[in-house]
């Protein structure tokens, strides 16, 4: 399989990177601000953040969705299918995963190409055949590929630390200093917080929605048959309707990942973290006419 560089989507992971590190200078801006500009609790916490990133930013993913690796024993056919496509398209075969859950969908994660997994639920499993399901796994392995999952994953984690300081800084609003003054310092940690929450949210979407199309004609490369990709986006955006709803509003965290978004409505279709399943099988039927 001959692999084409997708400069468009580079030039905006190297983009969003750029402004991914200044929302460090600013979240260590926050800390600053938070510990009266006291060097050592800053060290540690950015030295323990940066570790947790780097070690278990993937694993977070995964625990997000419920999934849990699993063994060849435990899926045969679903390891032999990532084992070939993974070969198919010149990468180390990832980590299997898969969530018990009725909503149909994948996603992938990791740090690196050798350091992925690649996860999917048994409602998606139960919904595709088999080429289907080999399109899916594909476009999975293309993000992969792209390495524009690594920089998903470094974003969404940035994205979900900001969200817990504005969640739960509150908590540490109570005090007074010694001088008998409100703790004014924890509010601003907070408002910076939210600053930093908000521009990863608009990073994540921004990439997102162009990384999309490049992991659906990356996986249509790898199996050769866009037509089936197609089908199962078809399939798997019709089962979303069958899923209760609150179980789709438990997922909706991990949207920027998923192959298929899990929100719906005008507002969630405005703030989508990808382009609309219309366009991308209208893409897909634009490559298959082509090959």
């Amino acid at each position: 399989m001959q692999w084409q560089t997708d400069w468009g989507l580079r030039g905006r992971m190297g983009l969003t990177m750029f402004l991914l590190f200044a929302l460090y200078i600013v979240f260590i801006g926050v800390l600053a601000v938070y510990f009266g500009g006291r060097l050592f609790p800053i060290v540690v916490i950015m030295t323990l953040f940066l570790g947790a990133q780097f070690f278990f930013s993937d694993k977070l993913a995964l625990y997000s969705m419920g999934a849990s690796e699993v063994s060849p024993d435990e899926y045969p056919e679903l390891h032999r299918k990532v084992e070939r496509l993974a070969q198919q398209a010149d990468l180390p075969k990832p980590k299997v995963a898969v969530a018990d859950s009725r909503t149909p969908n994948a996603f992938a994660t990791g740090r690196s190409q050798d350091n992925a997994a690649v996860a999917v639920t048994t409602g998606l499993m139960r919904l595709l055949n088999d080429e289907e399901l080999e399109g899916v796994l594909a476009h999975e392995l293309a993000h992969i590929k792209n390495r524009d999952v690594m920089v998903m994953t470094i974003a969404s984690f940035l994205s979900s630390i900001a969200f817990l300081v504005v969640r739960w800084g509150w908590l540490f609003t109570g005090g007074r200093d010694r001088g008998g003054q409100q703790q004014v310092p924890v509010y601003v940690a907070i408002l910076l917080s939210l600053v930093v929450w908000a521009i990863s949210f608009l990073l994540i979407r921004a990439l997102s929605r162009y990384r999309e199309f490049a992991a659906d004609r990356g996986g249509a490369s790898i199996t050769g048959r866009p037509s089936a990709l197609a089908t199962a986006l078809m399939k798997i955006d019709s089962g979303m309707e069958k899923v209760p709803s609150d179980d789709l509003r438990g997922q909706s965290e991990m949207n920027a990942f998923f192959i298929i978004p899990v929100s719906a409505g005008i507002i969630g279709r405005l703030f989508s973290t990808h382009p609309s399943t219309e366009k991308r099988i209208e893409r897909l039927r634009d490559l298959e006419r082509e090959l």
